[in-house]
């Protein structure tokens, strides 16, 4: 269920009866090529990335092995990771170009285990991956690590025949506004980390990212170091081709003119000959399964800037299309799927949100009502849609949160009754329904009868912001629907009113699509959900999902259930029997006891090391050419080095992996080159019983030995933690927080009490012992009040762990007992080696807190 766990190809979903993987089930049901390539990625990240270039191998282990903090919304540093599935996307094309060195179709040809593709399915002649990624996955994250990855490639990398520009495609104008959100300024490469530290690798890799950016009709001067042309695929066609002639079939264009172009197509500079003008390229597709779509050429736009290239001697360096329905207008998988990431394992693992549709006894309670009038008719529908929205609404806005209705017709007449009625029957909505027309294949159309330029940019701004709390719109009503890039998280509630007929092409994945982003982001401990109701027509297709694998869930829905949302926990002022000030616990913050002094690694003296030193074992010449390193906590392998495959013995990456992990666990930033020297001299000159030469292929041998990697990382982290680790003695009250001033915060929906003795409406527990602890708290004759030490209250201690390293922990309860003693109380089963370090820690605390006031003691 972790979003970051990596995946062993073995556990991964496909769409039948699990005995039916042993018999080679497996295989056939998924994309031709995903099988094979699992294995080959698995066994190749195993192997510390091997064979790859070394910019590859720098950008990689910076992206997915060193750890990043960034700050969020409230300053405060959290661990930044990429998803498994973002990783595995990226490194499944790292591992095409650099290791397996695909050059055409032929060559990928090769991976289909079962012999499904042949040539003719690839209309292209140039190399083009298509990563397939559940809604909500983060496939704009993965477009960014590649194209950071190819430009640095053809920066660095003498031979590469990748490219510094770049193009940037998008179906349509909300696409293109969601990847200028992401892209304009070059944002994402900045406020994510893609871009390593200078230096690190031996490079400069900040300073050498010159990419100009060119939006839509923004295009500047064309950039030497590079550039990056997001636009719209309509900028793209070639402007010239088909000119009219009296020979056409229809002649209508050789003699009236061709037809205008729409006003919000028309094009100020001609986007398709400036690339066309290019010399080297690489091409993203957004949103790829339109690439088939009959009314956009994007087939013959790109295979002409193919032409182009060829007649300058180049050509398409690489497309790489990303979507969750790489499907043609047939239903058709494109045959170059080289990654699958499912909507059912994005469930699974709470990177979007569960789909939960009525049960039984609550779809026979509503009906089709007979009458001409599309409102009057599906009246039942949708008041069950808006009950199930005010439900969700009032629990949600609690924390801070909007919830959205999202209601879905067959035709702009249809659309704009439902929105009228939901404007007059509801005084919630009434000026908070917004409309949205598409056309028939459930694009935003660009051409609304009676709606000017303006006021289309107008209505895509409002859609694109309806989740601000400044937004008016609380509905939103669309025909059809939006097929993709309207990535609005707030979605609680889908209401459909018809089946899709088939010309729409439209699948139930889209449909589920606009609903299914999280709002609660980052938060995968919290299931959210989205509600979907409808008609009997519209509810089957929405099940056809079942065929995706995904579990779809069913709960009662009418006026008396309760909220399908996540729990919500307040301070609980709406009840009458609680006097919340009474109720209500202060308690001091301490300044730091504990902490890091960040003194220079290079006052670190490796020869003051009192290790026991490691005799050095001698190997066969069979024995020496696998070196193969494990992680010192878990004991799981972490990459081999084949020495026969390089042309001398690497130990730099042997040592840089020791620093790398030395820096991991201590949670050091910015020190790599010192520590580096610092475990080279250590490992050459003190780790054994004489000095050594790290060339030698033995001595590397021995570096994978555990007694070898043992002294080396746990003799540093002692050293280091000595060195820069301090316990003042002392601390100083900096500010006081009262429990009754924290915001309200979602949970998970399971076991809670409803208490009497707390300022919290709810109180749930990490354990089934916290809550037995809870509940006779709560019938303390001596308890005045408590409450769970929730995160969301901000407070937590600081403290030296068992391994030497700052660390923090959250003790579980605050216990008020008349008004002059509060005790702080840690619940345990059972004890491991840093909960006495805990309790210690907290005694301190209380001993310090006693010492700066006389008001009020605190215990442990």
């Amino acid at each position: 269920k972790d979003p970051y766990a990596i995946l062993d190809p073995k556990i991964r979903w496909y769409p039948a009866d699990e005995a039916l993987r042993a018999v080679g089930g497996y295989e056939k049901l998924l994309p031709p090529f995903v099988p094979a390539l699992r294995e080959e990625i698995q066994k190749w990240r195993n192997q510390g990335y091997g064979g790859a270039s070394t910019t590859s191998i720098s950008l990689l282990n910076w992206w997915f092995i060193d750890r990043h903090e960034i700050a969020d919304l409230e300053g405060n540093l959290q661990e930044f990771r990429y998803y498994f599935a973002q990783r595995e996307a990226v490194e499944t094309i790292i591992w095409l170009h650099d290791v397996a060195k695909i050059k055409d179709k032929h060559d990928l040809m090769r991976y289909d285990q079962l012999g499904r593709v042949s040539a003719n399915m690839f209309q292209e002649d140039w190399l083009r991956y298509v990563i397939k990624m559940a809604t909500g996955s983060g496939k704009t994250k993965v477009m960014s690590l590649l194209l950071a990855w190819a430009y640095f490639h053809k920066l660095y990398e003498a031979d590469s025949d990748l490219a510094k520009n770049f193009l940037l495609i998008a179906p349509n104008i909300i696409v293109l506004e969601r990847l200028k959100a992401d892209f304009g300024g070059l944002k994402i490469f900045y406020e994510d980390p893609i871009l390593p530290d200078n230096g690190y690798g031996g490079q400069n890799w900040s300073d050498d990212f010159q990419i100009t950016l060119h939006l839509q009709d923004e295009v500047g001067t064309i950039s030497t170091t590079g550039n990056l042309f997001l636009t719209n695929i309509h900028r793209v066609y070639e402007t010239d081709v088909d000119v009219p002639s009296a020979a056409d079939e229809d002649t209508r264009d050789y003699f009236l003119g061709p037809k205008p172009v729409a006003k919000t197509n028309d094009s100020k500079v001609d986007l398709g000959k400036i690339v066309r003008d290019l010399d080297e390229l690489v091409v993203f597709n957004d949103e790829a399964h339109h690439i088939h779509d009959e009314k956009l050429t994007w087939f013959t736009s790109l295979q002409d800037i193919h032409n182009k290239l060829a007649q300058k001697g180049s050509k398409i360096a690489l497309q790489i299309d990303v979507t969750a329905t790489p499907k043609d207008t047939k239903g058709r998988l494109f045959p170059q799927t080289v990654t699958d990431y499912p909507l059912v394992e994005a469930i699974h693992q709470k990177i979007v949100k569960k789909p939960v549709l009525p049960d039984e006894a609550s779809r026979a309670k509503i009906h089709d009502h007979e009458s001409a009038m599309f409102v009057e008719r599906y009246q039942d529908y949708i008041n069950l849609g808006v009950a199930e929205w005010k439900k969700a609404s009032a629990e949600l806005e609690k924390s801070g949160k909007k919830a959205i209705l999202f209601v879905m017709t067959d035709d702009t007449t249809n659309c704009d009754d439902v929105a009228t009625y939901l404007y007059y029957t509801y005084t919630e909505l009434h000026g908070a329904v917004m409309t949205i027309h598409t056309n028939t294949s459930g694009d935003v159309s660009e051409n609304v009868r009676g709606r000017n330029e303006e006021e289309l940019k107008q209505l895509r701004k409002q859609a694109n912001s309806i989740d601000s709390n400044e937004s008016k719109y609380k509905a939103i009503v669309s025909v059809l629907m939006l097929k993709e890039g309207w990535d609005v998280r707030n979605v609680t509630t889908i209401v459909g009113l018809r089946a899709y007929n088939s010309p729409a092409r439209i699948l139930p994945e889209q449909t589920l699509g606009r609903g299914l982003r999280r709002m609660f982001f980052g938060r995968e401990d919290v299931d959210e959900y989205v509600s979907v109701v409808g008609t009997p027509a519209f509810m089957e297709f929405v099940e056809a999902i079942k065929n995706e694998g995904v579990e779809l869930e069913y709960w009662e829905m009418s006026q008396r259930s309760k909220a399908i949302t996540p729990q919500v926990i307040e301070v609980d002022h709406s009840n009458p029997n609680k006097d919340i000030e009474k109720l209500d616990i202060e308690v001091p913050i301490l300044s730091p006891r504990v902490y890091r002094e960040y003194k220079n690694l290079a006052d670190l003296d490796v020869s003051k090391f009192s290790h026991h030193k490691v005799t050095i074992k001698q190997f066969s010449p069979k024995e020496v050419r696998e070196i193969i390193f494990k992680d010192i906590v878990e004991g799981k392998e972490h990459h081999k080095t084949n020495v026969e495959t390089v042309l001398e013995p690497n130990y730099q990456s042997v040592i840089g992996y020791f620093a790398q992990t030395i820096m991991k666990e201590l949670r050091l930033f910015g020190c790599y080159d010192i520590l580096f020297g610092k475990v080279k001299i250590f490992v050459q000159d003190y780790l054994f019983e004489s000095k050594v030469k790290l060339e030698d292929p033995v001595i590397l041998r021995n570096l994978s030995e555990q007694e070898a990697k043992r002294t080396i990382i746990q003799n540093f982290k002692d050293a280091i933690n000595k060195l820069t680790v301090q316990d003042h003695g002392d601390a100083e009250i900096r500010n006081y927080i009262k429990i009754s001033q924290a915001r309200p915060f979602v949970v998970n929906n399971k076991e809670f009490l409803e208490p009497k003795k707390t300022v919290f409406n709810k109180i749930v527990g990490d354990s089934n012992l916290e809550m037995l602890f809870a509940d006779w708290l709560d019938r303390c004759p001596d308890v005045e009040s408590f409450t769970k030490i929730y995160p969301e209250i901000h407070f937590k201690l600081e403290y030296q762990n068992a391994d030497g390293t700052i660390a923090h922990y959250i003790p579980d309860f605050f216990v008020k007992s008349g008004h002059k003693t509060i005790y702080v109380v840690e619940t345990k089963g059972r004890e491991d080696l840093d909960d006495p370090l805990k309790i210690a820690r907290l005694k301190n605390w209380c001993i310090d807190v006693n010492k700066q006031q006389k008001i009020v003691r605190y215990e442990y």
